[in-house]
């Protein structure tokens, strides 16, 4: 099973991760924790690049392309293998990234960078997608120091959060919305219940 954390910066996406993951192995569950970008040495380099605020001014599809190959490499090196084995994949951010931070943040065309996803990725969707909905002023309150995406103007990461709902909204079979709102505990809570939810409704 391929469970993806996405949202907003600051909703708190890598600690509900690791919660998760918690939750999962002391179910017994086999289960791997990545990220995007990331997730592997080349992956990693990558997210070092398209991250540092050293380049700022990027061109846009620069970002878009360099965002895919990350991915394409975190796919083909960790995800499938481990999805493949038997184990559940937890992982930080996925193809809705794109889309919302790309696509729409970037006004690139939210189809045309779901397509370049899916080519990179041989058409790989996760089974559950958990989208943490914060307001996306209080989500940036909460970052420290700040990544060249999260530099970007308060109206660029409200479109993004309105983004990541509108993806959720339009696949309820797949999406679930998680308030980000309130303790770590309470969120880690609607959280595992949303999965356990999810993975009792799936065939043995």
């Amino acid at each position: 099973m391929f469970i993806v954390l996405e949202g907003p910066d600051g909703s708190g996406k890598s600690t509900q991760a690791r919660l998760l993951v918690e939750h999962l192995v002391s179910r017994g569950r086999q289960v791997v924790q990545t990220r995007e970008p990331g997730g592997t040495p080349a992956a990693e380099a990558i997210r070092s690049l398209v991250l540092n605020p050293q380049f700022a001014g990027l061109d846009d599809r620069t970002e878009a392309l360099l965002f895919a190959a990350a991915r394409a490499e975190h796919v083909a090196q960790v995800i499938r293998p481990a999805l493949q084995q038997g184990a559940v994949v937890v992982c930080d951010r996925y193809i809705d990234s794109s889309i919302a931070y790309q696509g729409v943040g970037r006004s690139l065309g939210v189809e045309r960078i779901r397509e370049l996803s899916l080519w990179a990725t041989a058409d790989l969707l996760p089974d559950l997608t958990l989208v943490l909905d914060l307001d996306a002023a209080e989500g940036m309150s909460r970052v420290g120091e700040r990544d060249r995406l999260e530099l970007e103007p308060q109206e660029y990461h409200d479109r993004v959060r309105r983004a990541f709902v509108e993806l959720a909204i339009h696949d309820p079979e797949r999406y679930r919305v998680i308030s980000a709102s309130g303790s770590i505990q309470e969120v880690a809570q609607r959280i595992r219940h949303a999965v356990d939810e999810f993975i009792a409704g799936k065939p043995a």
